[in-house]
């Protein structure tokens, strides 16, 4: 038998129950009640350790000179380059960075001088001097890098230094005709080289009579009694017996010290009147916003101190205090040779990604450095040296950057930094925010200035290790 199902009813209307609401909503709570705010971030502030480290000096008279001993020994300075697609010249102006030219005045000479040099393009692996052969050019480094090579007491081979772009070899040539070369010059990648005959130097020499002035003045200074550093040498007698006649000596002075004047960092704040008026419970808001501006100014400090060009650290390290890194990455080998170039060595600066990359380094090889306290943080260190971050140190496009070793203090003969302290409406030492009145639109205007500078007082106090790759090698 069969059963006819009941019609399923057509769905009706969806029925909403709205439920009552019970308690009063945190949305409309906050209405009435007190936000608990922060103070105003932001992202500029870093840890600043170049700045809490560097000990300050306080200049009365916006000057600091700088006494040396009087030097012979002029330093090995970058020549410059000029490029035009792959062709390359030389700038004459800049061969004045050759010790044998240092001080040279005639452009016109060393314009000619620099139109003589010949481009030379090497590859990696190529041998550009032998050892032992007669030095008959001089050799300037225009692009890539290239590694000295000489022989052990054994016979082995041992690299003895890189030198990179801007740098000179073989410029004995100009002074000291029929000397070798004590080391064989080997390219560690591709370059270019530019090079200068000496028969092809000889002949401006035999025409520039201030040319041949400039070199006798050079050799008459290389004659002069000199201490390792190339101070004049202090005459002394040890071990002496008897009645044995002492020489008479004196400590002779540059003629023409170094003078750094304060540098300025300066801008106007400019706060107005109303909200200064009827905005600053529970936070000033002139005092933040001088707060935030002071701590901007103190960032472009730290930027000056490290990149100026009259007196930044990496600007003012002796070209002999420079260091090329050997195998792209800096190793704990690079640190080694950057500590052993000074007597001491007090902190290490490395933009954060380059201590990324040394750690890695470590990591290769086995080896964990130790951390120190500094300023009551723990550090990571090398050789019990502390390593901070300085992001102000700069990283080139093709991903390199530099450490910069440094011995601080007046005391110890290292690097200080130069400020004013008690300058009027002071807000922190060597920085003051002076009011300079409200205009017709009711904004107060401050001028927040911070003076400072940095003197290197011997040339050893700062040393940088160059061109230290960033990047992860491919394994």
């Amino acid at each position: 038998m069969t059963v006819d199902a009941e019609p399923t009813p057509a769905p009706g209307p969806a029925t909403v129950r709205v439920r009552a609401q019970l308690t009063l909503s945190t949305t409309a709570a906050r209405n009435l009640a007190t936000t608990t705010k922060s103070k105003p971030q932001m992202q500029e502030i870093t840890s600043r350790w170049l700045l809490r480290t560097l000990p300050w000096v306080h200049v009365s008279a916006g000057t600091y000179r700088v006494n040396r001993r009087l030097s012979f020994a002029t330093g090995r300075g970058r020549v410059g380059f000029a490029q035009a697609g792959a062709a390359v010249s030389v700038v004459g102006p800049s061969l004045r960075e050759v010790p044998a030219l240092h001080g040279y005045r005639d452009d016109a000479v060393l314009e000619e001088l620099a139109r003589r040099f010949v481009q030379r393009d090497f590859a990696a692996g190529e041998v550009l001097v032998a050892e032992g052969a007669p030095i008959e050019e001089v050799l300037l480094v225009a692009h890539g890098k290239v590694e000295r090579i000489g022989t052990g007491k054994y016979g082995e081979q041992a690299v003895l230094g890189c030198l990179a772009d801007g740098d000179h070899l073989g410029d004995e040539a100009f002074t000291e005709p029929g000397g070798t070369w004590p080391y064989t010059v080997k390219a560690a990648t591709s370059g270019v080289a530019m090079a200068l005959p000496r028969v092809v130097f000889q002949e401006l020499v035999d025409r520039s009579e201030s040319l041949r002035e400039q070199l006798l003045g050079f050799a008459a200074d290389a004659a002069q009694a000199q201490n390792g550093r190339g101070e004049a040498e202090i005459a002394m007698s040890a071990g002496h017996r008897g009645e044995f006649e002492l020489p008479g000596a004196f400590v002779d002075y540059e003629l023409k010290p170094r003078e750094y004047e304060l540098s300025v960092a300066q801008t106007v704040l400019k706060v107005h009147t109303r909200v200064a008026d009827l905005y600053n419970h529970p936070m000033n808001q002139t005092e933040e916003q001088l707060r935030l501006t002071v701590e901007a100014l103190r960032e472009r400090q730290e930027h000056e101190l490290v990149n100026n060009p009259e007196f930044g650290l990496l600007s003012n390290t002796d070209f002999d205090q420079r260091i090329q890194a050997r195998s792209g990455a800096p190793t704990p080998d690079d640190l080694d040779e950057l500590l052993s170039m000074r007597r001491d060595t007090d902190y290490l600066f490395a933009h954060p990604r380059a201590i990324a990359a040394f750690q890695r380094e470590c990591n290769k090889a086995g080896v964990y450095p130790a951390t120190v306290e500094v300023l009551g943080r723990q550090r990571p260190s090398w050789r019990g040296v502390p390593v901070l971050p300085c992001d102000k140190i700069p990283v080139s496009e093709q991903q390199t950057s530099s450490f910069i070793a440094m011995r601080v203090g007046e005391d110890n003969q290292g690097v200080v930094g130069l400020t004013q302290i008690g300058i009027p409406d002071e807000v922190e030492p060597g920085l003051n925010a002076r009011f300079m009145g409200i205009d017709e639109k009711a904004i107060a205007s401050y001028l927040v200035s911070t003076y400072y500078s940095a003197a290197v007082l011997v040339p050893d106090a700062v040393g940088v290790l160059e061109n230290v790759e960033l990047g992860h090698a491919r394994g």
